[in-house]
């Protein structure tokens, strides 16, 4: 790009970390039409300046290309409206902080909490009706698991929705029953899968389940994209959409909210037509600027580890045959994948478990076979628990690793934790192996999964540098750690490469979107105990002042 002059914004006196190879470091930049114009020395950065340049004077702070947080549920956000069970650690503390929030709203219809941990409840059993009716009483009760996979009801719940022993899969889940008795428990599975697809929305929100009202869900992505920009995300990937969804979006972006730039993926559950894919690829045509996109797909092969719905190569700890299911037998799916492949569409697939993430590359290798090579940047989202002998399988076929390091938290996943206990110790060398796929070549695209866990960057960089607790303490597997290049490689250029935008973020490099970050710690030099904590004091995107601390 040739040199203009002057520009519209200049950054310097800064530590400028590129992730640009070709120019590491530098310490001052230019942008001209929201774009970089220029990287080099501090004193050659006056000659960019003029009278209506705006000049940010970085004070010696780290600089580092805006985040890309490549799985980031900002429409689903966290609900102030809700209880807020996140840290509460046994059933006895759910019930207070329940209590608490039915006293201070004596005339609430409806009793909605979120982010439980399976953890709390007794005997590593998942939890029932019986077990919130005490605190409850005769108002009907929903409550989200922290990783809202799953759903709880109470009594009245149940009766209010109708569910009975004659109830098996809902539009929003698939009903768990007593084995001795046949009656439902209260606990309903794949809420993920089918209580966040455009259906189940629908449903929830006819039967009057308030946090499914079209002003709470508003409520929940403006919150968050507040917070995202705050957090120096300048692209936000989310995950999950249906088409119903996209007008969130717009209105946010009508109304000034969305100041990140968004990647929004649509929701393929079972039962997608071919007409809902034209619908799909003529959304993808109309959303498609560098502030909004619509275009991947989200598929789910298996669920999660803490319920035991994950699928395993052999059976969970304690179990004689159970090693969890997946959505679709394996043929099946290798049939639709290599479908939507041949039709052009990325797919970003959920698979937690080692069978289910086979399953996936089994999938891309057969789409390849039937295709031809292309590059299609399929994603397995999560990878918590890889075999050894698929980890080469990634780079082989061209997958995205999309993993969130705060999930290895020990505290959130290790010893004593229902993801750990699950598993067993002799497959705990599996879990997250965020350097064995980085040594194999594997693209690492970190995200924070956002609101199962903290959206803060500062947090996964933090874990994936320790595998610790955010308290301290001891390590995890500490062998899977990686450096700290490599994790910010990973919330910014690999996030970028992951989505096909390596051409225009996730370096400081000349010509590309000028997004970027300054922080209040050198988190490049800080001990990894530090790290936690630090801000962005000034956020840009585009050029433009999006944040200021």
């Amino acid at each position: 790009m040739s040199r203009p002059a002057p520009a519209d914004l200049v950054l310097r006196n800064a530590l400028i970390h590129t992730v640009d190879p070709d120019l590491p470091a530098a310490e001052a930049l230019a942008v001209v039409g929201g774009r970089i114009a220029w990287l080099g020395a501090d004193a050659d950065a006056a000659a960019w300046t003029g009278p209506d340049t705006v000049v940010l004077d970085g004070e010696g702070r780290r600089v580092l290309p805006g985040f890309v947080d490549a799985h980031n549920h900002v429409r689903l956000g966290s609900d102030a409206a809700c209880v807020q069970l996140a840290g509460a650690r046994t059933l006895d503390e759910i019930h207070a902080r329940i209590r608490a929030w039915h006293t201070a709203n004596p005339d609430a219809a409806w009793i909605e909490a979120e982010a439980f941990d399976y953890s709390a409840i007794p005997g590593g059993r998942m939890p029932t009706a019986a077990d919130l009716d005490p605190v409850t009483g005769d108002v009907p009760a929903i409550v989200f698991s922290y990783d809202v996979h799953t759903a709880w009801l109470n009594t009245a719940a149940l009766r209010l929705l109708g569910i009975t022993r004659d109830s098996d899969v809902l539009p929003f889940g698939r009903v768990h029953k007593d084995e001795a008795t046949g009656e439902p428990t209260g606990f309903v599975k794949d809420f993920a899968v089918r209580g966040l697809s455009r259906d189940g929305h629908r449903a929830l929100k006819a039967l009057g389940v308030p946090w499914a009202s079209d002003d709470r869900q508003y409520g929940r992505l403006a919150r968050s994209l507040d917070d995202a920009i705050r957090f120096g995300i300048t692209t936000v990937v989310e995950p999950q959409n249906s088409l119903d969804d996209l007008a969130l979006f717009t209105r946010a972006r009508a109304e000034g909210r969305l100041r990140s730039r968004i990647v929004a993926a649509l929701f393929h559950p079972r039962g997608t037509t071919d007409a809902d894919l034209d619908e799909f690829a003529a959304a993808a045509k109309e959303f498609d600027d560098d502030r909004f996109r619509v275009g991947p797909l989200k598929l789910y092969i298996d669920d999660v580890v803490e319920p035991r719905t994950a699928a395993l190569l052999e059976p969970y700890r304690g179990c004689a045959h159970h090693r969890g299911d997946t959505f679709y037998p394996a043929e099946e799916f290798a049939g639709l994948l290599a479908k939507l492949d041949a039709r052009g569409f990325q797919c970003f697939v959920h698979a937690t478990g080692d069978r289910g993430i086979r399953t996936v590359l089994d999938a891309v290798e057969h789409a390849r076979a039937e295709n031809g090579p292309r590059d299609a940047r399929h994603q397995v989202v999560h990878v918590e628990c890889l075999d050894p002998d698929d980890v080469s399988r990634f780079r082989e076929l061209g997958v995205v690793a999309c993993m969130q390091p705060r999930h290895c938290a020990p505290e959130i996943a290790g010893p004593g934790q229902d993801w750990a206990e699950n598993v067993g110790e002799e497959r705990w060398h599996k879990a997250w192996p965020m350097r064995s796929l980085r040594d194999a070549g594997a693209v690492l695209a970190f995200s924070s999964d956002w609101n199962v866990a903290e959206m803060d960057p500062m947090v996964g960089i933090y874990t994936a540098l320790t595998r610790k607790p955010l308290a301290g303490g001891e390590a995890w597997m500490p062998a899977e750690t990686v450096d700290v290049e490599t994790a910010v490689h990973g919330y910014t250029m690999g996030s970028a490469y992951a989505n096909f935008l390596e051409h225009e973020r996730g370096s400081l490099t000349v010509g590309k979107l000028a997004d970027f970050v300054v922080l209040s710690r050198d988190v490049m030099a800080a001990a990894p105990e530090d790290i936690p904590g630090t801000v962005c004091d000034v956020v840009v995107v585009g050029g433009e002042i999006a944040h200021q601390a």
